[in-house]
């Protein structure tokens, strides 16, 4: 039975507040122009040292030492579950094995699934070391097919950004996306399925890998 690897930001949780306020506040601390949250919500996402380089930050690793200084005080546990999340895991759970796949540091996404009672579903949660390590997510998919020994042609990744269909299309694995996340169609137009609500989540599964 083929596994799921599930993104966590706009996929599972969405992280707006926590996430754009804290860089709001890494910007301010460096003198820099500081966009409305609404603005900033492309960062949702990809790794943040490469959003804080789009941002103009002259020292990316400074900005992200001020954002982590917020952000693991305050801004973590500001995200909200999905409606409808928990339904689906324990819906696909009951079928396949499932893990989870995210360009946050694992550090901190083992906080975030422990505290919305989503670690109970996962098996293992894969993110990037705190100093950057696989902070490419196709690397951090292989990485974790090489532990759980997944077939990645009988496995599929959930997620809401072209970052995440990259990457599953980088280690042969399909690729399912959300419609409630951040990412636009039209970067995510060649998915192999498309949900709207994640009611259609398990149905998609099945008809990709069983």
């Amino acid at each position: 039975m083929g596994s799921v690897y599930w993104d966590l930001d706009g996929t599972l949780t969405d992280p707006k507040k926590g996430i754009t306020e804290s860089i709001q506040f890494a910007l301010g601390k460096l003198g820099l122009p500081v966009p409305p949250a609404d603005d900033l919500t492309w960062c949702i996402g990809p790794a943040l040292l490469w959003s804080f380089e789009r941002l103009g930050a002259p020292d990316p690793e400074a900005a992200l030492a001020h954002y982590r200084a917020v952000y693991t005080t305050k801004g973590l546990y500001e995200c909200t579950l999905y409606d409808g999340i928990l339904e689906a895991l324990g819906a696909i759970g009951a079928d396949h094995p499932m893990h989870l796949a995210t360009a946050k540091p694992h550090a901190y996404a083992k906080k975030i699934t422990a505290h919305y009672g989503i670690a109970p579903h996962l098996t293992h949660e894969f993110g990037p070391e705190l100093d950057g390590t696989r902070n490419d997510k196709g690397e951090l998919l292989a990485h974790a097919l090489g532990i759980t020994g997944d077939d990645p042609a009988k496995s599929v990744m959930i997620g809401d950004r072209h970052y995440d269909m990259k990457a599953a299309r980088d280690v042969g694995m399909r690729f399912i996306a959300v419609g409630w996340g951040y990412g636009g169609a039209d970067e995510l137009s060649s998915a192999d399925a498309h949900v709207k609500t994640p009611t259609e989540l398990a149905g998609a599964v099945a008809s990709l890998i069983g």
